[in-house]
């Protein structure tokens, strides 16, 4: 089992309870970056650590990089969430997307959270592979 696994599923939880209450109270229909505002605040106020952006380090065959990854919210350092405002349902590059920030940064669970979907398949947990084996 990964490590942060028990935490970020109860993270995880809060963030979705999180999620419901910003679309309770704002509705469908909205910009994207108006949800992610809604819900840094709600997450915040939760007293969850919220960050925007990290910069990550990584080795390739000795080489050192590093880069920013502009994920739509880091929370407690064990939770990625990306966020969308789609019609549509999620796409597989969208979970793809999700699992890339969580294998640079070595957290187990991610949320990907679709605020202009009409149905059940508004939230989807993303797991890294085995985190909670």
């Amino acid at each position: 089992m990964h490590p942060l696994y028990p935490k970020a599923d109860l993270v995880c939880q809060d963030a979705l309870d999180a999620c419901v209450e910003v679309l309770r109270h704002m509705g469908q229909g909205l910009l994207e970056s108006v949800y992610e505002a809604c819900l840094e605040r709600e997450l915040t106020l939760r007293g969850h650590h919220v960050e925007k952006e990290k910069y990550v380090a990584y080795v390739y065959k000795g080489a050192s990089f590093s880069t920013t990854l502009r994920a739509d919210l880091i929370v407690d350092e064990c939770l990625v969430i990306e966020l969308k405002s789609l019609e549509g349902e999620l796409r597989y590059e969208h979970q793809m997307q999700v699992l890339s920030y969580l294998k640079v940064l070595n957290y187990p669970l991610g949320l990907l959270a679709n605020f202009g979907a009409t149905d059940r398949k508004r939230f989807k947990r993303i797991l890294l592979k085995d985190a909670n084996r």
